[in-house]
C-alpha cells in the first residue's frame, strides 16, 4: 500500500505482510495500518456474522494480544508472562502446540500497569516473544520448541516486557516497560537465528552524552523514555519508528525546572518518537510531543505509515494519535512535522506550534512544587492509550478508540528506590464535560476533523480493525464487539463476548473463507489510576482470557 519496496525488510515478514490472506505482524504490515484488502464480509452481509469457534486461553486478566495467522495456523499469547503461547489450526481452533515457559511468581509487583502480554512476531519459520521476565525468546513454528533465549533486562528493577517484538532483516527488535519504576529506556536487536545482541541504543542520554544537557544533574540516570509498545519500519529508508515513554519521576522538578520555562531541560528522548538505522540503531532524528512532560504523557503509541495526498502533492507520513490529545503528522522521511491538531478535548495547551516543536501550554495546567495544577485534559491515560487505531485507505480515515477524561495533579518528591515504582505525583479523575469517557472516532488526517464518533460511557476501550469490506470492527469494556460502517458510523452487528475487550481484531482467510477474530479478558492494574471510573471499568465485566473467531456462511 505504500509502495514500500523489499530491500531491508525480512522477505518472510514483508510476504506475510503483504499477503491478503495472512495476518503476519501485529498491525498487519510494517506501517502497522491494521488495514485488511479481503472483503468477503462487507457492509452487505456482516449482519450475518456468526461464531466459528472460540478458544479458552487458560490466562484470566489483561489479555491484550494481537493473534497472528501464518497460512493455517493461529499464534496466541496470553498474559501472565506470557503464561501460555498457542499454535491454533486458524479455521478450526484445533490445538497444535502449547508453549508454556517458567515465569516468576513475582512479575505483578515489576509490571505497572498489568501483566499482559500484546502478542509475538514471526520470521523465517520462528515465533518471537518477548516476557514479562525479561526474556526474548525465539519459538519453533512447527512444534512451540524454544530455540534461544536472551536476556534483554533485569526484570526485578521494574522492567518488563509486555509487547511484541519487530523483525527487521535478520535482527529482532524489543523495548521493554519500566517508566515508571525510573529505568532507563532502550532499544536493543538481537540476531535472528542466534539470540546475540547486534546494537542497543538507550533513549535516554547521560550527562555527557549528546542531548545530555537536556536533563537536571544526574536525573537522566533513572530517566524513564521507555520503548514498551510497538514499532513501526519503512524499507524504503531502512528506517525503524518507535515511541518512548513519560520521563521519570512524575515530578518535573527533580529532573527540569519544575515549571513551563524549561528551556533546554526538555528530557530528550521522553514523550518522543524516535527515528532509528536499522543496521545500527543509531537515532537519525525525533517529535518530542511532550517536552518536559509533566502530566504522565507516555509517548509510546503506534506510529501508522501512509502516503497521504497533502495540497495535491503524496507526501510519505507517519501519523500519531498521541495521549496529550494532538494528532500529529509527520513527514516519516525528514521528521518535518506537518501538522499537530487536537484529536480530543484538550486543556493542557492552546495549540501544538509546528513551528518552535513545542505545544503553547496554559501554564495553570502544569503541575510544580507548591502550584497543584486543576482539570487538566487529558488523564493519564490519554487521549489514545496502547490500544491500536488502524487506517483505511480507501475511506482515508483514521478509526480511533480516543479516551475523554480530566485530572487534578499535585507532587510530591520521591526517592528512587530500585523495584518500587518512582512517581512524585497524585493525580485524581476529573469527569469531562459532554457525559461520556470515550469515543470511538473516525478522523480524517488531512483535514483535521472527525468524521464520525460513537460515544462511550467508559475509558480504554478495545483498538480498532479496518477492510476493504468497508468495515470497522471494534470492542468495548462491555464486552460488546461491533462491526461499523467504515463511511457512517452505522453500527452493522454486535456480539457480547462476557469480558471487555482491550485488544485489536484482525482478519484473515483460510480455504476461500475469511474470518475475524479478537482477543477479550479486561485489564485489572490500570483501573487503580482512575478512581472511581476505575471502579466502574471493573465492575462492567468479569475478567476473562479467550479468543473468540466469527465467519458468515
Amino acid at each position: 500500500m505504500l509502495g514500500l519496496i523489499p530491500a531491508g525488510a525480512n522477505d518472510s515478514v514483508l510476504k506475510g505482510a503483504q499477503d491478503p490472506n495472512e495476518w503476519a505482524v501485529y498491525g498487519k504490515d510494517y506501517a502497522n495500518t491494521r488495514f485488511s484488502p479481503l472483503k468477503s464480509i462487507n457492509t452487505d452481509n456482516v449482519a450475518h456474522l456468526t461464531l466459528a469457534y472460540s478458544f479458552s486461553l487458560g490466562s484470566l486478566r489483561s489479555n491484550e494480544a494481537t493473534p497472528l495467522v501464518i497460512g493455517d495456523t493461529m499464534y496466541v499469547s496470553t498474559s501472565w508472562g506470557p503464561k501460555y503461547v498457542y499454535a491454533l489450526d486458524a479455521a478450526t481452533g484445533a490445538k497444535k502446540w502449547t508453549y508454556e515457559p517458567e515465569i516468576p511468581d513475582d512479575v505483578l509487583q515489576y509490571a505497572c500497569c498489568d501483566v499482559n502480554s500484546r502478542g509475538v512476531a514471526y520470521a523465517d519459520g520462528k515465533i518471537f516473544a518477548g516476557r514479562l521476565d525479561g526474556k526474548l525468546v525465539a519459538l519453533d513454528a512447527q512444534t512451540g520448541k524454544e530455540l534461544w533465549k536472551a536476556d534483554v533486562i533485569d526484570y526485578t528493577q521494574g522492567a518488563v516486557i509486555t509487547s511484541p517484538p519487530l523483525v527487521v532483516k535478520d535482527m529482532v527488535i524489543t523495548g521493554f516497560g519500566g517508566g515508571e519504576y525510573g529505568v532507563r529506556g532502550s532499544l536493543q536487536a538481537y540476531d535472528i537465528n542466534t539470540g546475540k545482541q547486534v546494537w542497543k541504543t538507550y533513549t535516554v542520554p547521560l550527562k555527557d552524552e549528546p542531548n545530555g544537557d537536556s536533563w537536571k544533574g544526574d536525573s537522566a540516570e533513572h530517566g524513564g523514555g521507555a520503548a514498551w509498545l510497538v514499532g513501526s519500519y519503512d524499507p524504503k529508508t531502512n528506517t525503524v519508528f518507535w515511541g518512548t515513554s513519560n520521563p521519570g519521576p512524575w515530578n518535573t522538578a527533580i529532573r527540569s525546572t519544575g515549571n513551563g520555562d524549561f528551556g533546554k531541560l526538555t528530557n530528550l528522548y521522553t514523550a518522543s518518537t524516535l527515528a532509528l538505522d536499522a543496521d545500527t540503531g543509531k537515532i537519525k532524528w525525533w517529535v518530542q510531543g511532550t517536552p518536559a512532560d509533566a502530566w504522565d504523557f507516555d509517548g509510546v503509541n503506534e506510529l501508522v505509515l501512509a502516503d497521504l495526498n497533502i495540497d495535491g502533492q503524496t507526501v510519505p507520513t507517519m501519523m500519531k494519535a498521541d495521549r496529550n490529545g494532538f494528532f500529529f503528522v509527520t513527514n516519516r522521511e525528514t521528521g518535518k512535522v506537518l501538522s499537530a491538531e487536537k484529536f480530543v478535548p484538550t486543556t493542557w495547551a492552546e495549540k501544538w506550534d509546528v513551528a518552535t516543536g513545542r505545544a503553547v501550554e496554559d501554564p495553570d495546567k502544569r503541575a510544580g512544587p507548591g502550584h497543584p495544577a486543576k482539570g487538566a485534559c487529558p488523564n493519564l491515560i490519554g487521549g489514545k492509550n496502547w490500544q491500536p487505531m488502524s487506517y483505511n485507505p480507501e475511506t482515508g480515515l483514521v478509526y480511533i478508540p480516543s479516551n475523554n477524561l480530566c485530572m487534578d495533579w499535585s507532587v510530591s518528591e520521591p526517592k528512587y528506590k530500585r523495584g518500587v515504582m518512582y512517581l512524585g505525583g497524585e493525580f485524581p479523575p476529573v469527569l469531562p464535560p459532554g457525559g461520556y469517557l470515550g469515543e470511538l472516532m473516525a478522523w480524517d488526517p488531512v483535514k483535521h476533523e472527525k468524521k464520525w464518533g460513537i460515544k462511550e460511557d467508559l475509558p480504554f476501550n478495545g483498538g480498532t480493525l479496518t477492510t476493504a469490506g468497508n468495515l470497522v470492527f471494534a470492542g468495548n469494556l462491555h464486552g460488546q464487539f461491533q462491526a461499523i460502517d467504515a463511511t457512517d458510523g452505522k453500527v452493522l452487528w454486535q456480539k457480547n463476548l462476557g469480558s471487555g475487550v482491550g485488544a485489536g481484531p484482525i482478519t484473515y482467510s483460510v480455504g476461500g473463507k475469511q474470518y475475524v477474530a479478537v482477543v477479550v479478558g479486561r485489564t485489572v492494574s490500570l483501573a487503580a489510576f482512575v478512581g472511581d471510573v476505575g471502579t466502574k471499568m471493573l465492575n462492567a465485566t468479569p475478567e476473562g482470557g479467550a479468543v473468540f473467531v466469527f465467519s458468515v456462511d
